[in-house]
């Protein structure tokens, strides 16, 4: 594979034609990821792990998968060709390139640059005089992929994934052309989305289609605000416009479409419910269905909404958010309670030993939020976004980039039943490798999520170190922060414009230190605790009431001023609501953002059989586990049987550490809900 890559091993002349508008359409603008450079050592580790050794894996091992290959036969299609694999393996290319545009304009690398333009050259070689990219048919026309069907598009809305990939070709094009200013990528893309537009739709000629595996429209609506070409943005509101209304039967009555994909202890996931096209976006009041998928298209119906104004779309996906924080949210920020399916369960349906939480469902989770925000401008959403991240998100790979979960269960009795080996590790790669491919993409894009500016509203949501140049009422601000967090609550903010101005700060204060875990009700502290916080402006000491969870400082602000934010931070007790069956009688144990576990390597008893007291002492030190981990440690009784058979309790110290590096010293039990109450029955 190599040697093709030689072969096609090509200067690419640079061609910048598009201005990189900042204007997503939301009411608050994202300080794009190419303003903001990282200096943090939580955060620097993660960042460095991704460029040094997860993005050259994925670029690997889609040279050794036959990922490059398929787009080299699609260039040089043959009968002889037999179509294996998954028909959205393209995607992983995409998503590397995207991933590793991002790293690159951090830490510029010209070999790499160089790399992902000869992969780039057998990318636009595969393409089709129309446009239309999917190797899974063009390789081989006659016999195409068993998923493609027998003529472009006839399968999308189930397996085929050609509109999955376009949305992820659009994503890693324009995040390429935003770091590089290259437009080779952007013109492949660009040309397999007119292909898609001129195909899809109402007029004659045309096919009606909504994706099997949404993304589509998260990548057109992001086109659009390249481009400024409308008809993207009509695409991607057509693809949501019409969800619900496509079965062959009717095209213009919702879908009566009831193949039985699952049935789990009494609930049913229909064929049109597994890819949330049950009904019309707009009737739509809770989340069903396979998990990525769902969360993908929600974030694409925020970003329609934002360019459009459609408010009928805002509140629906405001009504599902709803019920996803109230009632089918894990504590981790994870999303899809079962393996079947990879969907969401019944409502407060949130097992911990089968809890499914792929990987690739937090990123979506993640992107689902922070457009919420920007609609909203409200805290909360940050609050569910941050708890993702540092939970449910980042347990998806391990500290040293080179290993993944697909799945992130609560619990772990160091038996997997879903790979070769039975036992719960992570893996270098999997068959369906959408998991590594989409960290990889992205980590590197995290330093955009810190930030965001509306007209004098500056937002700070996320506490990492780092240098930032904003753009506030058409004036340049930088901002230079530095922090312990999560390990400490103390946050050091430096603010300086080029002259005086006169704006206002707007610093998040994190739901977990107000006491209260989620927006909802379905968790809450129980140790009776209260947090403080305090803010300080040059010293002085400001007190203001917090506005939709930010503290707001409206100031004219002069070079070298500084901000101080202390957090409290103290392990706490949360309990679940009594409608989780499947946590009732436990706690589960939190130290800022931080989800603490029970593992096995740190506990010489069985984490299964122990009970903390009814008021547990909790208590927090740094050690040297794990890349400086915070353990807790706590009292607890552990029960065992004697040689006689007699039932024992004795009591023992429980050591916890943070959720996401569990699974780095080898297979065995870990549990995030641990008991606290025996039921006994009543006589």
């Amino acid at each position: 594979m190599k040697k093709i890559i030689l072969l096609f091993l090509l200067a690419t002349t640079c061609r910048t034609g598009f201005s990189q508008t900042k204007n997503s359409g939301y009411p608050i603008n994202p300080v794009p990821f190419t303003s903001v450079q990282v200096t943090d050592k939580f955060w620097g580790q993660r960042l460095d792990a991704s460029r040094e050794v997860t993005i050259p894996l994925a670029f690997g091992k889609c040279e050794e998968t036959g990922r490059y290959e398929n787009f080299y036969k699609a260039a040089h299609p043959s009968p002889d060709y037999k179509v294996g694999g998954f028909s959205f393996d393209d995607t992983d290319v995409y998503k590397t390139i995207e991933g590793a545009s991002y790293s690159m304009q951090t830490l510029p690398d010209k070999k790499l640059a160089q790399y992902i333009d000869s992969v780039l050259a057998i990318v636009a070689a595969a393409q089709e005089p129309d446009g239309y990219l999917y190797t899974a048919r063009t390789m081989n026309p006659q016999h195409p992929h068993r998923r493609a069907g027998s003529e472009r598009w006839e399968k999308e809305e189930e397996m085929s994934h050609e509109l999955y990939n376009l949305g992820h070709l659009l994503e890693g094009a324009i995040a390429h052309y935003q770091a590089t200013g290259k437009r080779n990528f952007l013109d492949i893309a660009i040309r397999y989305a007119d292909c898609a537009e001129r195909s899809i739709g109402d007029k004659p000629g045309q096919v009606a289609r909504v994706p099997g595996h949404q993304i589509a429209e998260m990548g057109l609506a992001k086109l659009y605000v390249v481009t400024g070409d409308k008809k993207y943005l009509d695409l991607a509101k057509y693809l949501l416009d019409k969800r619900g209304y496509t079965s062959k039967k009717d095209a213009n009555k919702p879908s009566d479409n009831l193949l039985f994909l699952a049935t789990n202890g009494g609930y049913t996931v229909t064929k049109d419910a597994y890819s949330q096209a049950h009904k019309p976006i707009v009737e739509q009041d809770e989340a069903v269905g396979h998990a990525v998928r769902a969360a993908y298209m929600y974030s694409g119906i925020a970003d329609v909404a934002a360019l459009t104004g459609d408010t009928a779309y805002i509140r629906a996906i405001d009504r599902i958010w709803d019920n996803v924080v109230s009632k089918k949210l894990y504590i981790t920020g994870g999303i899809g309670a079962r393996h079947k399916g990879e969907a969401f369960g019944d409502n407060y349906e949130l097992p911990n030993l089968t809890a499914y939480n792929e990987t690739c469902a937090a990123i979506a989770n993640v992107y689902w939020n922070y457009r919420l925000f920007l609609l909203h401008g409200d805290a909360k959403y940050f609050d569910v976004l941050e708890r993702t991240l540092y939970n449910g998100l980042i347990s998806g790979v391990s500290l040293d980039g080179g290993a993944f979960f697909y799945p992130n269960p609560l619990e772990s009795d160091g038996k997997y039943k879903f790979n070769s080996e039975g036992t719960l590790v992570r893996q270098p790669w999997f068959g369906c490798a959408c998991c590594p491919s989409n960290v990889s993409r992205f980590i590197p894009s995290l330093p955009g999520y810190v930030y965001a500016v509306n007209n004098d509203d500056v937002y700070v949501n996320l506490f990492i170190g780092n240098t930032a140049d904003l753009t506030v009422n058409g004036k340049k601000v930088s901002l230079t922060q530095s922090t312990d967090y999560p390990w400490t609550g103390d946050i050091h903010i430096k603010v300086s414009p080029r002259s005086k101005q006169q704006f206002t700060l707007k610093v998040r204060v994190p739901g977990w230190v107000q006491g209260q875990p989620l927006p909802s009700d379905l968790y809450s502290y129980a140790d009776g605790k209260k947090l403080n916080y305090t803010v300080t402006v040059n010293g002085a000491k400001v007190d203001n009431k917090l506005d939709k969870g930010y503290f707001a400082i409206s100031r004219q602000w002069k070079k070298g001023d500084v901000v101080e934010v202390h957090f409290d931070m103290e392990p706490r007790v949360v309990k679940a609501n009594d409608k989780v069956e499947a946590d009732r009688g436990k706690i589960a144990i939190e130290r800022g953002p931080l989800v603490y576990c029970a593992e096995w390597a740190d506990n010489d008893f069985d984490i299964f059989a122990i009970s903390l007291s009814r008021n547990p002492v909790l208590k927090a030190d740094k050690t040297d586990l794990l890349g400086g981990v915070y353990q807790i440690k706590s009292d607890a009784q552990a029960l065992s049987y004697d040689n006689n058979g007699r039932l024992q309790i004795k009591d023992v110290s429980l050591k916890l550490i943070p959720y996401y590096a569990w699974n780095h010293r080898g297979s065995g039990n870990m549990a995030v809900w641990l008991t606290q109450q025996f039921f006994i029955a009543k006589r």
